[in-house]
């Protein structure tokens, strides 16, 4: 059982890796690929571990967003 823990006033909750699989609905191994290639979120460590903040995430995710569908975001 996940035990929720209520985020510390003013900072931004930390995520993990299994989080944010789950959250993106991507095997957690895809998230492990595209941090080798350099192309998922970027995260922030501690310790051995690899956290990602829902403000990255959420960052991640709008750059990545369509501008009509079917075409890619126009940065890349």
């Amino acid at each position: 059982m996940k035990t929720q823990l209520e985020p510390i006033s003013g900072l931004d909750p930390l995520l993990s890796i299994e989080d944010l699989a789950e959250y993106l609905g991507v095997p957690v191994a895809t998230i492990y690929d595209w941090r080798v290639d350099g192309k998922g979120p970027c995260g922030v460590r501690v310790g051995r571990h690899v956290k990602f903040t829902k403000r990255d995430v959420l960052a991640w995710i709008e750059a990545h967003r369509e501008s009509r569908p079917g075409q890619l975001p126009e940065s890349r």
